[in-house]
């Protein structure tokens, strides 16, 4: 079975690029546009690896960190924080918030399978 990845952004164009160059890094692709739909889906369906775009409307990639890490059964789920926002501040901040990764955009397609593939095997050595 392919590890399932879950892109999280608000623009469609980012989550077409992402998927595809996952799929063809041979993994299954779900997607949610914002945080409240990245919440919802991850209840439903817990996937491998989640892509959190850091600015989005209603709920920021940020607050979405911050509420599944409180939860005891998402402290190991690879959470890869995606944003423009390239400060040492925002990176800081989304490590802190319980990020495994940070990545800015615009990323290069083989950095994130890269890094994909290390957060799932760091998954399976704590397990």
């Amino acid at each position: 079975m392919k590890p399932c990845i879950l892109i999280v952004d608000d623009e469609a164009d980012t989550r077409k690029l992402f998927r595809f160059t996952l799929e063809y890094g041979g993994f299954a692709v779900r997607e949610a546009i914002d945080g409240e739909d990245a919440l919802a889906k991850i209840e439903s369906a817990r996937p491998d690896v989640v892509l959190l775009d850091v600015m989005m409307p209603r709920l920021d990639g940020y607050e979405v960190c911050k509420r599944l890490r409180r939860r005891p059964e998402m402290a190991n789920l690879p959470i890869i924080m995606v944003s423009a926002k390239t400060q040492a501040e925002a990176v800081e901040a989304g490590l802190a918030m319980g990020a495994t990764a940070y990545l800015t955009k615009p990323v290069a397609l083989d950095t994130l399978i890269g890094c994909v593939r290390d957060s799932l095997l760091s998954q399976v050595a704590v397990s």
